[in-house]
C-alpha cells in the first residue's frame, strides 16, 4: 500500500470565485493534472453532475474521483433530513470508488460571503459543537453503512475552523466521523498543523496539502478582511513555493510514521493571473514526491 497523489480542481476553476478562473476550463484542469502526474481529482461543480455522465467524464482523462466538498446543513437540519438531501451525492461517490466526501458545515457559515470578514464566523460554545458531534456522527454511521467515509473538513469562515473547535468536534463523535487533516485551513486557523495530526491521526482519513502566506492572513486578520479577499490576496499556495510557511517535510514524516496510505490532495486557490495553475500545480507535485520519497512513503501510480 502506499499513498496517491490527488488535486482540487480550484486552481483552474474556482466554484467560489467563477471570475477569478473564467480563463480555464476544466477538461484543461484535468488534462494538465494528469500530464503532471496527478492520478485523483476531487469533484467541482462545472463538471457533470449525473453519476454516469461523471465516470465517463473521469474515465476519458484517465483520472480517478478522490473526493469532493459536501455543504453540509445540519445544523438546521433533523438527522433524517440532511440524509435524505446528501443522499444522492453519496450514493454517487460510491458507485464512483471515491475514498470519501468531505462534509463541512455552511448553514451558517461566512466562507462565501465577500462582505463579512473571516473573523466574524460563527464560533460555538463546547456544549454546542458536542450537541452537533452527535447528529454528526449518526450522519457518519449512516453513510458508513452505505460504504462511504464522511471527512470532516474544518474550514476558515466556518463553526469549525480553530483547535478549540476541531478537538471538541473529534471528542464529541464517533470513530465514524473522520478528520480532513488540512494544512492550510489548521495554520489560517491558528491551530496546531503538526500537533493536530499527532493528537488526531488514527481519525485522519483524508488530506489537503495547502501552504500559506503567513503575511497575507496576518494581513487579512488585521485588516477585517474575507475569506474570499484572503483567496484573492494570495493566502494560500502550493507546497514546495519559497513564499509558504508550512513545515511539509515534518507532514510528511508523519504520515510515514503512522502509516498513512490514504490520498494527499493538493488544494491551493490562487489567482491564476499571478500564479499559473500548471506551473504551480506541477510545483507542488514535484515537491510532494520528493518528500514522500524521503519519508518512505511509497506513490501509488
Amino acid at each position: 500500500m502506499g499513498v496517491k497523489i490527488g488535486i482540487s480542481p480550484i486552481a483552474w476553476q474556482n466554484d467560489d470565485l467563477p471570475d477569478l478562473t473564467a480563463n480555464y476550463s476544466m477538461e484543461q484542469c484535468l488534462r494538465e493534472a494528469r500530464e503532471i502526474g496527478y492520478t485523483g481529482v476531487e469533484r467541482g461543480r462545472r463538471m457533470p453532475q449525473d453519476t454516469e455522465g461523471l465516470g465517463r467524464y473521469l474515465d476519458a482523462n484517465n483520472i480517478a474521483l478522490c473526493g469532493g466538498w459536501c455543504s453540509g446543513n445540519l445544523m438546521v437540519n433533523s438527522v433524517a433530513d440532511e440524509i435524505a438531501a446528501i443522499r444522492q451525492q453519496v450514493d454517487q461517490f460510491v458507485a464512483l470508488k471515491s475514498p470519501c466526501l468531505v462534509y463541512a458545515e455552511c448553514s451558517n457559515t461566512v466562507q462565501g460571503d465577500i462582505a463579512t470578514p473571516v473573523n466574524n464566523r460563527p464560533k460555538l460554545g463546547r456544549d454546542a459543537v458536542t450537541g452537533y458531534a452527535a447528529k454528526l456522527s449518526e450522519v457518519a454511521k449512516w453513510m458508513a453503512d452505505q460504504g462511504m467515509v464522511l471527512a470532516y473538513h474544518h474550514h476558515m469562515g466556518s463553526m469549525i475552523e480553530d483547535q478549540d473547535d476541531i478537538d471538541w468536534l473529534m471528542e464529541g463523535s464517533s470513530p465514524e466521523v473522520t478528520l480532513l487533516f488540512d494544512t492550510g485551513h489548521l495554520h489560517f486557523g491558528g491551530a496546531d498543523v503538526l500537533g493536530t495530526l499527532r493528537k488526531w491521526g488514527d481519525r485522519v482519513q483524508h488530506v489537503h496539502y495547502k501552504d500559506v502566506r503567513a503575511d497575507v492572513t496576518t494581513r487579512i486578520r488585521a485588516e477585517n478582511k474575507s475569506f474570499l479577499d484572503a483567496v484573492i490576496a494570495g493566502a494560500f499556495t502550493v507546497p514546495g513555493d519559497p513564499q509558504g510557511c508550512i513545515d511539509f517535510a515534518a507532514v510528511t514524516n508523519e504520515l510515514a510514521a503512522m502509516s498513512y496510505d490514504g490520498w494527499i490532495v493538493v488544494e491551493a486557490e490562487q489567482d491564476p493571473a499571478k500564479a499559473r495553475p500548471y506551473e504551480y500545480s506541477k510545483l507542488g507535485y514535484d515537491h510532494i514526491a520528493d518528500l514522500c520519497g524521503k519519508a518512505g512513503l511509497k506513490i501509488e501510480s
